[in-house]
């Protein structure tokens, strides 16, 4: 990501279009935080232990510690897709802040690429510089809990 003069140096625009297409039909790894976990357990009225063992899966991590992350559905659904997100209020950081990920961010290019699957980028709300950097800053620091801590 260019951090002098970012692509994004004067905002971007984004609104999820509740499309879906980030959370269905390919594989992919759905990171858990203590907060995220935190927030589930809230939203979903259940323990700890009930919750990981019906919703979740221990997976590589890239520094070699096992993280917590969501089931996929055979298909490569989310766990939580219904015709929607049924836990859309509780959703994981990692969901919320998309697309807002540095390597979305990295260029121009890389943006518009992730946009042909995305109809809400570079369509709906503004999102400043600054708001889009807070966005980062709290996706970075939002660590996935790890095997060998839980």
């Amino acid at each position: 990501m260019n951090t002098e003069n970012p692509f994004y140096i004067n905002g971007l625009n984004f609104s999820c279009k509740k499309c879906s297409c980030c959370c269905r039909g390919e594989a992919g790894f759905v990171y858990l935080s203590r907060n995220d976990l935190a927030n589930f357990l809230a939203e979903l009225n259940m323990e700890e232990n009930f919750f990981i063992e019906k919703y979740c899966r221990w997976v590589p991590y890239y520094d070699g510690n096992e993280v917590l992350c969501l089931k996929e559905k055979d298909n490569f659904d989310c766990i939580f897709w219904e015709n929607g997100c049924v836990v859309y209020n509780a959703r994981p950081l990692q969901c919320s802040s998309y697309p807002f990920w540095d390597f979305l961010l990295k260029d121009k290019k890389s943006w518009d690429n992730a946009a042909k699957t995305c109809p809400g980028m570079n369509n709906g709300e503004f999102h400043s510089y600054e708001e889009i950097n807070k966005t980062v800053k709290a996706y970075r620091q939002n660590i996935p809990l790890k095997k060998s801590r839980f």
